[in-house]
């Protein structure tokens, strides 16, 4: 169900959209929602509880297909009704994983079955969100994920003929995979993916004015600035602290447009994040991929042993407002306070205060702050920035 302050609308070249129904101040909550449907991310399949997300290295296995796991017998009744099918599918496949996308979908294929034509209804906005012409060019590239869909499914398959019209699983499969939202925890995390109708009209915007913030699989939307009446509400679909080039090539694979924003048409600071010696920064940028894998296994004494290095080396031919360096930073001070090493952390996190500031990121970190409790910062690993 939409907010009472917010409304949707026909954007001038970008199709559905929501705009302000009344002026918006920074920080305050625009809508919040549950998940129409969501699963776990594949890398956290086995630390994150699959009914409200919380991450325990001891959590319990579904004794059935032994991948589901929760950390409360509540947990794992409040999930059965979404697993209940799932785990068959699961089962049946073992020991492969599907991909996220398709478990995604084959958890709102399973409700949309069970649904009345009028509880399918929020189906229909991500359909009319997305021009045609996306969708098609999206399904030719979807071939390999249909034949591990209809694997998975198994003896399931025969249901797939009382799906709605306009919502077969092949549509469906290229509409989740440009309209779902990565959920991440209070660690910035992406632990999960989930689909949220409603918010699935937000369109983009390299300077957004809103910013989403999870607590479990909960969606809360927030404006980051004044928001004036009947302006547009909008959030990034990629990375703001990447090169106008780096993200109007990934909007226009994932999403299918062209961005024609001021940030993306001016090139704007892009010679500051790609600021210094470009075989330096070449360097650094080519080593993160192994720095987040580093991350993600929780190597972090690695991590830190490796991130230093790199900051030291490069430390006279590459300053600190180069994207790749502040990725770096980042990356050091998630080690430290891993490891308990708060105090490092803090001479981390004052190197990366100025570039911060200057890319005008605190915006977006300061509204998402609003809703976390101050005094559980040292779990909330860059978030750790704000306590300056």
């Amino acid at each position: 169900m939409m907010a009472m302050n917010i409304e949707r609308f026909v954007s001038e070249g970008k199709g559905n959209g929501l705009r302000a129904l009344r002026e918006i101040k920074a920080g305050e909550v625009i809508h919040s929602c549950e998940p129409y449907a969501f699963c776990i991310a594949k890398d956290f399949l086995k630390t994150a509880c699959h009914s409200c997300l919380k991450r325990d290295e001891s959590l319990s296995r579904c004794s059935q297909c032994k991948t589901a796991r929760y950390c409360s017998v509540q947990c794992q009744k409040q999930a059965w009704p979404d697993h209940k099918r799932e785990c068959k599918c699961l089962k049946r496949l073992q020991p492969r994983i599907p991909t996220d996308s398709v478990r995604l979908l084959t958890r709102i294929i399973f409700k949309l079955l069970g649904q009345s034509e009028s509880d399918q209804e929020d189906l229909y906005s991500i359909a009319e969100h997305q021009s045609r012409k996306s969708v098609e060019e999206k399904k030719e590239g979807l071939g390999h994920l249909c034949t591990t869909l209809q694997l998975y499914l198994g003896e399931e398959n025969h249901d797939l003929s009382q799906l709605p019209p306009g919502l077969d699983p092949v549509s469906l499969l290229a509409r989740v995979t440009c309209n779902c939202f990565s959920i991440s925890d209070g660690e910035l995390q992406d632990v999960g993916v989930g689909l949220y109708p409603s918010m699935s009209l937000l369109n983009h915007d390299c300077q957004p004015n809103c910013v989403m913030i999870f607590e479990g699989k909960r969606l809360t939307l927030r404006a980051v600035r004044l928001i004036r009446p009947c302006e547009e509400l909008t959030i990034s679909y990629t990375d703001i602290l990447a090169t106008s080039k780096e993200r109007r090539s990934h909007l226009q694979e994932q999403y299918h447009f062209l961005c024609q924003c001021t940030r993306c048409t001016t090139e704007d600071k892009d010679c500051d994040m790609l600021a210094g010696e470009k075989t330096a920064w070449t360097s650094l940028r080519d080593a993160i991929p192994h720095m987040e894998q580093l991350q993600s296994e929780q190597r972090w004494e690695e991590l830190l042993k490796e991130s230093q290095a790199l900051l030291h080396r490069y430390a006279d031919v590459v300053p600190d407002r180069n994207i790749y360096v502040l990725r770096l930073l980042d990356l050091a001070m998630d080690a430290c306070i891993s490891l308990g090493d708060y105090e490092t952390a803090l001479e981390y996190g004052h190197r990366a205060l100025e570039p911060y500031n200057f890319y005008s990121i605190f915006d977006q970190i300061n509204a998402a702050s609003m809703n976390i409790n101050k005094t559980l910062f040292p779990k909330k690993k860059k978030k750790i920035l704000l306590t300056f």
